[in-house]
């Protein structure tokens, strides 16, 4: 489809900025630009609130070094903001992805502290907010998205102090111990605070965030409310801050789940493995946050104690390309396929492959035919903010079969409470985990997957958007 001009810049009621645009550019025929909606459950959350409050989404288009006018996609205003080569390597690929992601992910990899970058983030989110305010009609609402853009809620007070913000870690928010680290923690928490509402995926987020507001910035903090203060001490700004754990599109998973192709799909998959006994599936990014070699050791020393054989048991390990240009990433993909052809040089037989290994990104209906084929999904992040793989896996059992392994370091195992709950780091454990999911009764599966499902079912990303917007149109009560 052929992008449309934008025809009311400014009149937006209700605004998203994020640091991508709910948008892909496609390739036409005609050899004109074109654009494909993302996937993913924050536009699927968000775009029938567009439609019905004549909204537009702020974000960058992908493109470095290339300036787009807005225009407008399938009832959305469209307001590309243009990043050059070298913001994206300082703002993103290096403050958001090597500085805030290694911190707010507990350190498991270390931080990296450079001026150049942290100079870089602040202009960009200067960029984000400008974009921001002269997109917004006059008191309209706007939610600002995740930890790249930090500063925009701050900014955008300066400039449109009329405007209604809103802000939404989609990450975890690390214990002050670890934020302390951070050398701008107070220029953050000082961005942060002048939303009206800061949403966190679980409540210990919250509660780490809100220890820091008055730790690093001295902000009064009451029932989750924080005081922000002049330099004369007034309260000229009250915050608040609530966990609102995200979901997802729970209907687009049970229709594709119930499809004949996705089933033949999964059937197919199976005979491909040798219709083992047990599939195994592991869903990722290929993230260090994943938990992917832990997983991988885990099973593999299950080979080596017979606990599971390769006639009986095959593991689908698929990990999505991921920020491919950063080094940590390099090495974990080297660690990750060096253990994948251990275990299979050790273990696969001329018929069986211990395990199948995919570095790929699938589209949703693949991935929902290898939620049917899996009768194990193992979720085993040693950091997730919340893990929706472990949600969708849940939407598509609709039978009730199935075990799911969840990391107790993701979100979702707030929700998710029936699952099978790990620690990572404790491989023993994660292997008793794994053992316990592959041998569950018919019966107890059945009643976990039911708990389970009822609850996915009833929190969608639907229902997630609607209670933080209902939220953020609420007046903070000053205590």
């Amino acid at each position: 489809m052929i992008n449309e001009p934008l025809h009311h810049p400014g009149d937006s009621d209700f605004v998203v900025v994020s640091n991508r645009l709910p948008v892909d550019r496609v390739s036409t025929e005609e050899g004109d630009g074109g654009w494909r909606r993302s996937p993913g459950g924050l536009v699927t959350a968000l775009a029938p609130v567009m439609a019905t409050q004549d909204g537009a989404w702020v974000g960058w288009h992908g493109a470095p070094d290339e300036e787009l006018a807005p225009f407008h996609h399938e009832n959305i205003d469209l307001v590309p903001v243009p990043l050059s080569a070298e913001e994206v390597e300082l703002y993103y690929e290096g403050f958001s992805n090597s500085t805030l992601w290694p911190l707010y992910h507990d350190v498991i990899a270390p931080p990296e502290f450079h001026r150049t970058w942290w100079d870089a983030y602040r202009r960009v989110n200067k960029r984000f907010a400008q974009a921001a305010a002269n997109t917004a009609a006059q008191n309209a609402t706007v939610w600002v998205q995740d930890y790249q853009l930090q500063l925009v809620p701050r900014y955008l007070r300066q400039l449109r102090p009329d405007l209604r913000i809103g802000f939404f870690n989609h990450i975890p928010f690390p214990p002050q111990e670890i934020f302390a680290q951070l050398p701008w923690r107070q220029s953050i928490i000082e961005g942060l605070l002048e939303a009206d509402l800061i949403g966190f995926q679980r409540a210990s987020d919250t509660a780490n965030f809100l220890r820091s507001a008055r730790r690093f910035v001295g902000a009064g903090v009451k029932s989750a409310q924080i005081q922000v203060k002049d330099n004369e001490g007034n309260v000229v700004h009250i915050a608040r801050a609530a966990p609102f754990p995200i979901s997802i599109d729970v209907g687009q998973i049970q229709e594709l789940a119930g499809r004949k192709d996705v089933i033949a799909r999964s059937r197919q998959i199976r005979e491909e493995l040798g219709n083992p006994k047990t599939v195994l599936l592991g869903v990722d990014r290929l993230d260090y946050t994943k938990g992917i070699t832990h997983r991988l050791k885990a099973y593999g020393e299950l080979l080596h104690d017979c606990e599971l054989t390769v006639e009986d048991a095959a593991l689908i390990q698929v990990a999505s390309p991921s920020r491919e240009r950063v080094e940590t990433y390099i090495q974990l993909r080297e660690d990750v396929e060096g253990m994948v052809g251990r275990i299979n040089g050790q273990y696969d037989t001329m018929q069986n492959t211990a395990v199948r290994y995919l570095h790929h990104s699938y589209p949703v209906e693949e991935m929902v035919a290898l939620y049917l084929a899996a009768d194990v999904m193992l979720v085993t992040a040693l950091r997730d903010g919340m893990n929706l793989v472990a949600k969708e896996y849940v939407a598509a059992r609709g039978d009730n079969t199935g075990a799911l392994v969840l990391s107790e370091f993701a979100g979702a195992a707030d929700q998710l409470k029936s699952a099978i709950l790990v620690n990572p780091h404790d491989i023993d454990g994660l292997k008793s985990g794994i053992l316990r999911a592959v041998n569950l009764s018919p019966a107890e599966a059945g009643r976990r997957m039911r708990a389970m499902r009822r609850q996915i079912v009833n929190n969608d990303v639907q229902r997630w958007s609607s209670e933080f917007l209902a939220a953020l149109q609420k007046e903070a009560t000053p205590v």
